[in-house]
């Protein structure tokens, strides 16, 4: 079967169509068949609605081993492999820039450690310690994660959430401090914040962050703001951060390096980092706890064949998904069903 991916050859078009992989498999790369990719509909459905076309979207997949580049060892043919590849039959990337996935482990789920990663700065980056109150802001997709991320490591975690089918869910996931708003009449949360995590990208969510943490406290922006949806002032903000002595920073994904390098006198030239966290150590965090299922997932996950993409990009568009995740299942294109 030819190879397919998804593109974006318009504004709000979506198709599937052909594409060619590349001749050359370099000595470090793997390639294979995809299984399934996850898609990132705040991301996408911005790019969807942009001016730069045209736009090849996804950036999470799981597929299976078929080719090694000369002389690779450590990935066996038939090993299935987490990456950050798009939407497309078929992945090609450095054996580096891949996760093992346990061979119980059901791709769709472990396509979920991409977007865990979104986060997972923040959580390895902030001053904030397990036992501290973290405000989650927006429960869509990353934050969803993002709450059983700081939960997992030992945090008092609320959620803040307008929309009452995604406030239903992180309830019903075991999250117990669920709010419409940010909880100012709540002694126990105003003033004693130590970080939010802001995964709306609006205005009014961050200025009301800086107003809720404690002095000194973080406000960390990881959504992003795709379009002005207030018409509060700079003002406001600047006077919130500056007598609440509040730290506002950029939740920027990619602070840590994607590898960690170490020092080499042979290879000295060709740089090295020291880091002791980065991204892809990031998702191999990520990978273990969803392996441990220590996220709860039941009924969050709806999966749909990659043939028609016009239809599931409508839908989230028209909101009417009612799981957070969306996962085209590359099985069924080449199954015909």
């Amino acid at each position: 079967m030819q190879a397919k991916e998804i593109c974006f050859p318009g504004k709000e078009q979506f198709v599937l169509q052909s594409c060619e992989p590349s001749e050359v498999l370099l000595p470090n790369q793997v390639r294979g068949r995809t299984i399934a990719t996850l898609v990132s509909p705040g991301t996408e459905l911005a790019w969807a609605a942009g001016d730069d076309f045209p736009v090849k979207p996804g950036y999470s997949a799981v597929f299976e081993v078929q080719e090694r580049g000369a002389g690779l060892t450590g990935v066996s043919i038939g090993e299935r492999l987490f990456c950050m590849g798009s939407h497309r039959s078929f992945q090609q990337v450095d054996v580096a820039h891949t996760v093992a996935i346990p061979s119980a482990m059901k791709p769709e789920i472990a396509l979920l450690a991409r977007l865990m990663g979104v986060s997972m700065t923040t959580l390895m980056t902030t001053k904030a310690r397990p036992g501290d109150a973290v405000v989650i802001c927006g429960a869509g997709p990353v934050g969803y994660l993002a709450a059983h991320m700081f939960l997992l490591a030992g945090y008092e975690v609320c959620v803040v959430e307008p929309d009452a089918k995604r406030r239903a869910q992180a309830q019903g996931s075991g999250i117990r401090s669920v709010f419409a708003e940010f909880p100012f009449d709540r002694p126990e949360w105003a003033g004693h914040v130590a970080l939010v995590v802001d995964c709306s990208g609006h205005e009014q969510a961050v200025l009301d962050g800086c107003r809720i943490v404690r002095q000194n406290g973080e406000v960390v922006l990881v959504g992003v703001p795709w379009r002005r949806q207030t018409e509060l002032s700079a003002h406001e903000l600047l006077n919130a951060v500056f007598t609440g002595f509040v730290e506002l920073r950029s939740g920027w994904e990619w602070a840590f390096p994607l590898v960690s390098r170490s020092f080499k006198w042979e290879e000295l030239l060709e740089g090295y980092n020291n880091s002791s966290q980065s991204i892809m150590a990031g998702f191999r965090k990520a990978m273990k706890w969803l392996a441990e299922d220590r996220i709860p997932l039941e009924g969050m996950v709806r999966i749909e064949t990659p043939d028609i993409p016009e239809k599931v990009y409508r839908a989230l568009l028209e909101r009417s998904v009612n799981e957070p995740f969306v996962v085209f299942d590359w099985r069924r294109l080449d199954s015909g069903h």
